[in-house]
């Protein structure tokens, strides 16, 4: 089967998913029978398409990215066209949407999104900003044009959450469900743990990478929030956004009082939870045998409490995007071959 794919967003995400397609292509074709081609591109500076069937080399294209060139210097560069204007006519099976989170307007993706389902061309997200604001009228459109839209790589990458709660644990009724969602705030919590300010500690997550220029949606809890609204909607069988979660994040917390709460043998950790029909991300003092209190620096973890399938601990570590890269290449393959 050949799936004719675009790929919207060219940043590390999509870059480490074209690096697994290149590696890949073979075992794809073993195992599943799957060969993904690459007929479109898109980055900030516009869209290139391919000139024939074969669609781009992806390694040819994650090395030009390496260099610095952009979409602008492929051939197939279409001048002054956006995606959402190509998705109208563009003979594709598939997008691979992965541009910058908006949670104002839900930016490219959303729109993209909307076109390509409404179409009935499948889309697989690693965006979270098109679920958090219109995770069901997605879902609608996907059914009503009988497409498919994966999107287990917007919540904690590699760990298959989504997956989880909605193919393997049918018919289940969970009743509490916590998670730590973010890494960033977990390092920092974890460095000032050793000691260090939040601001040292905040500025040493920059400086390896972990922390954007901009870290408010991480430690201010938000981007747990939005994690946490996806799991809400996909598996806890509930309509919410994001002004049904209660969020405090990380910025108040001094090295005092984790000095104080490991006095007491106990962790700051920035907690999700979702019980009795409350959501909240909030930071937590937990007993240092809590399974959440073990996910340490780059790790993270779940915690699910359902009637019929006990109780789950599950945890990650992910430092690179390669896991979440691979989480989309799974949507897809589950789209079609599933």
């Amino acid at each position: 089967m050949i799936i004719r794919a675009a790929l919207v967003g060219l940043g590390s995400v999509n870059r480490h998913l074209m690096a697994i397609l290149a590696d890949k292509k073979d075992r794809l074709q073993q195992d599943h029978g799957v060969e993904i081609r690459l007929v479109a591109l898109v980055d900030s500076r516009g869209v290139a398409v391919a000139a024939d069937t074969q669609g781009y080399d992806p390694r040819e294209i994650c090395t030009a990215k390496e260099a610095g060139k952009s979409t602008a210097d492929l051939p197939g560069y279409l001048p002054g066209r956006s995606m959402v204007e190509l998705i109208e006519t563009l003979d594709c099976d598939l997008v691979f949407e992965a541009s910058p989170v908006d949670l104002v307007t839900g930016g490219p993706g959303l729109a993209v999104a909307r076109k390509a389902l409404g179409r009935g061309i499948a889309v697989v997200l690693a965006n979270k900003g098109p679920l958090v604001l219109a995770y069901h009228e997605l879902h609608e459109l996907a059914a009503r044009h009988n497409t498919g839209l994966g999107f287990s790589a917007t919540v904690c990458g590699g760990l298959p959450i989504i997956n989880m709660g909605r193919r393997d644990m049918i018919a289940a009724d969970i009743s509490r469900l916590r998670g730590i969602f973010n890494s960033t705030s977990n390092f920092i919590l974890g460095e000032m743990a050793t000691g260090r300010s939040y601001d040292d500690a905040l500025a040493e997550a920059q400086r390896r990478g972990i922390a954007e220029t901009d870290p408010s949606l991480d430690v201010g809890g938000w981007d747990t929030a939005n994690k946490l609204v996806i799991i809400a909607n996909a598996i806890l069988r509930m309509k919410v956004g994001l002004g049904d979660v209660t969020v405090e994040g990380i910025t108040a917390i001094t090295p005092g009082m984790i000095a104080a709460a490991a006095a007491e043998g106990k962790i700051y950790k920035l907690v999700a939870s979702a019980e009795g029909g409350k959501l909240s991300v909030a930071p937590l003092a937990l007993p240092k045998d809590d399974f959440l209190a073990h996910c340490d620096g780059w790790e993270m973890g779940v915690e699910i409490h359902s009637d019929i399938y006990g109780i789950m601990y599950h945890k990650l570590w992910e430092r690179e995007p390669t896991p979440t890269a691979a989480s989309m290449l799974r949507d897809a393959v589950n789209i079609f071959c599933g």
